[in-house]
């Protein structure tokens, strides 16, 4: 065991013996609303200070400040939006509530604070020596050094920018557009109030000034002051179309080009039929690329969609480079190439109503002298640009195989092959083309790319030239699944004259740990730090070896440690939750067994804190997929919008059982079965399970399995199933209100796994749907369904109600009205766990049913009181 995995367990271990001294207090739903997270980290650029935000799900915000030897220099109650000034001296952060919020530069030197009242923004320019810019509500902008010595006031202020690498900003005024330089204290007026000014851009450099106004857009510049450079009837821009300010301006890095937005004229309603005589009507047509509902839900972008032009300063020439053929543009070298890639799915918009995925034709095209390519038709992939512009790349699922499109050469190449790299999902269960594992980034000058299969990462050559090489040499030997941590945000390469830092999760064990490799030649990464635990994305200091990160298992909360990158003494900085030690809690265990139909399956158990091998306990099955690599997630208490909190009934002595589900194309529901119950009957052999007291619960996908399972064993005690599918049929026609798509490609393609249409295989859908097999269930069931919900059509609960009320079996419907695929509202998610525990404690724990359930509420009784 590492000497860091040491220091680990013992915090574990030493916090258990402390808490095991006292009488442990179980976990009621209104304690999880009191737990904290961490929503916000800073680590400050010298690496010599930690903020945190600590935040209940109801309550107070804390915001507190630590010293890199874990000393607390600052504690502040309803503070958010935490920074660190570039020079690490001060602290600023918010302070208040949305109709009052206050800014505080805490000075960490002798603890004093500046405030500034009635705050609408700041922000803190890295380049800017010292300065920061806020404006309050008051329209007053402010320009000041940390110490609060003022630069320059600006007032009526309705906008503004800054630029990246100079102590300039753009001001927008009731007087007009300013452009001030906070080093030499002087403002230009660059445009008078007299026009309305739409959008505006500074360069990096501050040297240049881009304005949109209704129909122009005017350039500055520090050595050719004000011109016009684009109006509508300019060469270059479409007859008919107009400037958009729907779309920002955007300078290039090195100000050589701007690019902006048209689009067509706007439309005019027909003059002849007056607005009354307008009908409220929608037109489906059968002919139509994309559904009417998807229509109605895209209707607003759609009427505020632009078309990306491109103006080239130096030739002084306009490229319209986007229209309504091939709408989409990625800029290459972050705009600064002559190229751009340009994707078209329009011709076949019909077929991803039933395919769930996007063809395209992919177009390179040449802004500067006006010339477009075809690379591709009928691409099934998203193609990418790389960092420096050399090259186009995909990842094709058909293929299971990496491409690239050399700018140069005009030249594809297929530059991996799934007999030598399987770079594709070798777990794939879905009726579809298997999906790639992640590529890690590009070296310097696009010399290679990196590549990850399941385990490993493979440094490629773009050009297919040479063979892969793997640069992790032991990742599939071992089961060790490695990835590249970007330490630095802004790197647009990987750095391979650098040792690399590495993330492992080990599949086996379920643990991960940092790595170092050492790229040159490639090599078995060294172990940094590694254990039975699970470790977040480090966040680096800028100008330091610092950073931190958070380390967590069921049973310890992921609190922040700081360390540097050789990670040899990692200190614990934070305590969000110390009231943790005064609960019952849990353990975490991880479980194999076999499926029905011969396939190795693992899970996780989870037991109460105090659990006695000598007792039968009751037991819940919560699942969706797969969620045995979540064995040391520590599953933060919360009242959930949809699952059961598994803090809440380890500590009220329930066994929590997790399997791992495995499907077989268009027998979703009968894999859900062969998985899941030997793995019950697994349990139950162990003997603390009792089988008389066993419970079910699912969302969405989970929803439906448990409803199919409540149709073929009635070993279950109960059952809540949220947001199901029970009719497949029905389903298959219905509409995913939250994006207005059918979901017929669900149920060909993806999730549902039936893999057919309905005429193609009706038995597949009968056999799979409960609703036709409602009659066997002789479990109580507790459905949640919302009537706004955009995933599953809510009618697929009532059909589920109805069927059961019909036959007359126990079962009860919690709709929180106006709510979409679960509650979003606290109140609500508190109520649903609340009824749910209730549930389960009666049909598991023999409690006595609430009024809820024994008597039912009317419309009348809900409006006042609960029922509980």
């Amino acid at each position: 065991m590492s000497r860091t995995l040491i220091i680990f367990a013992l915090t574990i271990f030493s916090s258990c013996v402390l808490s095991a001294q006292t009488e442990k207090k179980l976990l009621t739903v209104d304690d999880l609303v009191k737990w904290n997270r961490i929503t916000e980290k800073k680590i400050s650029d010298d690496g010599r200070w930690v903020a945190t935000k600590y935040e209940p799900w109801k309550g107070v915000s804390l915001v507190k400040l630590f010293d890199n030897k874990g000393k607390e220099h600052l504690s502040a109650d309803s503070a958010t939006n935490i920074n660190f000034s570039p020079d690490s001296k001060f602290l600023i952060f918010k302070k208040g509530d949305s109709k009052k919020e206050s800014l505080y530069i805490f000075r960490i030197s002798d603890k004093t604070s500046t405030v500034i009242d009635s705050i609408q923004s700041f922000q803190l320019p890295e380049k800017w020596r010292g300065l920061i810019v806020y404006q309050t509500k008051d329209s007053v902008l402010t320009i000041s050094t940390y110490e609060g010595k003022v630069n320059r006031t600006f007032e009526k202020v309705s906008g503004y920018f800054l630029a990246k690498e100079r102590t300039v900003a753009l001001i927008t005024t009731a007087k007009g557009v300013l452009r001030y330089d906070a080093e030499k204290r002087v403002a230009d007026t660059i445009m008078s109030q007299e026009r309305k000014v739409l959008k505006s851009a500074i360069s990096e450099d501050g040297q240049r000034v881009a304005l949109l106004t209704k129909d122009t857009i005017f350039l500055w510049g520090s050595d050719s002051g004000l011109k016009s450079i684009v109006t509508k009837k300019s060469n270059g821009i479409h007859e008919g179309w107009r400037l958009s300010a729907d779309r920002e301006l955007k300078f290039t890095k090195g100000s050589e080009k701007l690019y902006f937005g048209t689009a067509p004229a706007l439309r005019q309603r027909d003059s002849s039929v007056s607005e009354a005589d307008f009908p409220m009507v929608n037109i489906w047509h059968w002919k139509e690329k994309i559904q009417f509902t998807q229509q109605v839900v895209d209707k607003k972008n759609e009427l505020n969609r632009s078309y990306l032009a491109v103006y080239n300063i130096q030739q002084g020439s306009i490229y319209q480079i986007a229209n309504q053929e091939i709408p989409e543009v990625t800029l290459i070298d972050e705009g600064n190439s002559d190229f751009v890639l340009a994707t078209s799915s329009t011709r076949f918009q019909l077929e991803e109503m039933w395919e769930g995925r996007s063809r395209y034709d992919v177009y390179l095209i040449n802004t500067v002298l006006g010339r477009s390519s075809l690379i591709k038709e009928a691409l099934l992939a998203n193609v990418l640009a790389s960092p420096s512009g050399k090259y186009l790349f995909w990842y094709s699922d058909p293929d299971s195989s990496w491409f690239t499109y050399s700018i140069a050469e005009s030249k594809i190449s297929r530059i991996t092959d799934p007999k030598s790299i399987k770079v594709f999902d070798e777990e794939n269960d879905l009726p579809d083309w298997p999906a790639s594992y992640s590529f890690a980034g590009w070296t310097k000058e696009d010399k290679e790319i990196l590549i990850c299969d399941r385990y490993d990462i493979w440094s490629v050559d773009p050009l297919a030239k040479r063979t892969p090489e793997r640069i992790t040499r032991n990742g599939r030997e071992s089961s060790l699944v490695y990835r590249i941590i970007k330490v630095d945000e802004e790197d647009r390469f990987v750095d391979t004259n650098e040792n690399l830092l590495l993330s492992g999760f080990n599949e086996k064990t379920k643990g991960s740990g940092y790595y170092s490799l050492e790229t040159k030649g490639g090599g078995t990464p060294k172990e940094l730090i590694s254990g039975l635990f699970m470790l977040s994305e480090p966040l680096k200091a800028k100008r330091s070896r610092e950073l931190i990160y958070t380390v967590e298992s069921f049973e310890q909360f992921p609190d922040l440690y700081l360390s540097d990158l050789s990670f040899k003494k990692p200190l614990k900085i934070t305590n969000a939750n110390p009231q943790q030690n005064e609960y019952n809690w849990g353990t975490a265990e991880l479980v194999k067994w076999v499926s029905l139909d011969g396939r190795e399956l693992e899970g996780v158990i989870y037991k109460p804190a105090d659990f006695d091998l000598g007792k039968k306990y009751p037991m819940v099955v919560n699942f969706y997929e797969k969620n045995s690599s979540t064995l040391f997630s520590h599953r933060t208490p919360e009242a959930h919008r949809s699952t059961i909190d598994y803090h809440l009934y380890t500590s009220n002595g329930y066994v929590i059982f997790n399997p791992d589900i495995v499907y077989r194309e268009g027998y979703p529901g009968e894999s859900a079965y062969n998985c899941i119950m030997p793995g019950i009957t697994m349990i139950i052999n162990m003997g603390y399970s009792d089988k008389n007291r066993i419970g079910a619960q699912g969302h969405s996908w989970g929803g439906y399995q448990v409803a199919y399972l409540a149709t073929k064993t009635t070993l279950f005690a109960a059952i809540e199933s949220g947001a199901p599918v029970v009719n497949m049929f029905s389903a298959y026609g219905g509409i995913r209100w939250s994006t207005g798509k059918n979901r017929s490609f669900q149920y060909e393609h993806q999730q549902s796994r039936i893999g057919k249409t309905p005429w193609g295989a009706p038995l597949r859908y009968f056999e799979n749907s409960p609703l036709f097999s409602m009659d066997k269930v002789q479990t109580p069931i507790l459905i949640m369904h919302n009537d706004e919900d955009g995933h599953v059509p809510w009618y697929q609960g009532i059909e589920y109600f109805v069927a059961l009320k019909r036959l007359q079996k126990p079962v009860w419907l919690l709709n929180y009205t106006g709510e979409i695929h679960w509650p979003q509202k606290l109140t609500n998610k508190v109520d649903f766990q609340k009824r749910m525990f209730q549930f389960f404690n009666h049909y598991l724990k023999g409690e006595p049913m609430p009024k809820w359930m024994e008597e039912g509420l009317s419309a009348i009784d809900l409006d006042y009181e609960l029922g509980y």
